[in-house]
């Protein structure tokens, strides 16, 4: 039984899954992005709770965590929404409070593996994950391990470049895939693009879109459309770099996923002729909301498991 622990910039999610990905108790709580030693008391709280839940015993503690980490050293790099966090030692700290071996990834790196593990990925020996969401982020696995940069570091695959007269990002780069196929990316085109008097010019969510464009609202159709080209170019860019077996397409936005698939699939075939891509297979991730504690219960399997 592994302690599963989810950082994100707003909530920490933490339970307990079994040796074949069942989560078999959970908990959540906001996250405080100040007070890094408040954090971890709650983690510890929460992982005695989901523990005497499913009246199980620790083997161990598995960590997936937004932002840049250190997966080597274990430590918090310079998380944007946890700026009380940097620096600091989720793994010493746990390992000392529950005398386990702790492991931690990129919320990203802990998905892929988690899908290449238990989900949709399963047997794929070169598998690519794809959130999209709030971001872009993803993670490499590669002959069944987890593919690491430079220094243990995690590859942003948001943060290519698709259009470089497109909007700033974040990063300093414009035209960032994440700055023009994120959910925010979608919402700031189609306010963009209403006119005056639109009853959804402002206020609106990539969810709502697309139930507008399900209901055939032409904006909100020329939003999907703009999405999913958009959508297809990065996936087109990580096909002809990596010609993986598989790509699982996970996150908020493709809960709508039949909305894009048809026009992404076209980008692809149109600009991938000098690779297999057919062969690669565009699947949904399969685990549902317990993706990222399923995550990483798998960093820690993967690290540490005979």
């Amino acid at each position: 039984m592994i302690g599963a622990v989810d950082i994100g910039g707003t909530k920490i999610a933490v339970g307990v899954v079994d040796d074949n990905g069942k989560v078999l108790s959970r908990m959540e709580a906001p996250t405080d992005p100040n007070r890094y030693s408040d954090g971890i008391e709650l983690i510890a709280h929460m992982l005695r709770k989901t523990t005497q839940r499913a009246g199980a015993e620790l083997s161990g503690i598995g960590i997936g965590s937004t932002g840049p980490v250190d997966p080597l050293r274990g430590e918090f790099g310079d998380v944007d929404f946890l700026p009380g966090w940097r620096g600091k030692s989720p793994v010493k700290d746990l390992a000392q409070i529950f005398s386990v071996s702790v492991a931690l990834e990129n919320d990203g790196d802990a998905a892929a593996l988690a899908e290449a593990g238990w989900g949709a990925g399963r047997n794929r020996s070169r598998l690519i994950y794809v959130t999209v969401g709030t971001g872009i982020g993803g993670g490499i696995v590669l002959d069944g391990k987890l593919y690491r940069g430079v220094d243990g570091a995690h590859p942003e695959v948001g943060h290519q470049v698709v259009d470089p007269a497109g909007p700033k990002c974040s990063c300093g780069f414009h035209g960032c895939w994440e700055s023009l196929a994120s959910g925010p990316a979608m919402v700031a085109w189609f306010e963009g693009h209403a006119p005056a008097g639109h009853p959804h010019r402002e206020g609106s969510t990539a969810k709502r879109i697309c139930e507008l464009a399900q209901q055939d609202d032409e904006l909100a159709l020329q939003a999907v459309e703009h999405e999913a080209y958009y959508l297809g170019l990065g996936l087109a860019n990580l096909i002809n770099l990596f010609t993986p077996d598989a790509i699982v397409l996970g996150g908020s936005v493709m809960k709508s996923a039949e909305l894009f698939m048809d026009r992404i699939r076209e980008v692809i075939r149109s600009g991938c002729r000098f690779v297999p891509a057919e062969k690669t297979q565009l699947t949904l991730a399969s685990l549902g909301e317990d993706t990222n504690l399923i995550g990483a219960a798998r960093v820690w399997h993967c690290r540490f498991a005979k």
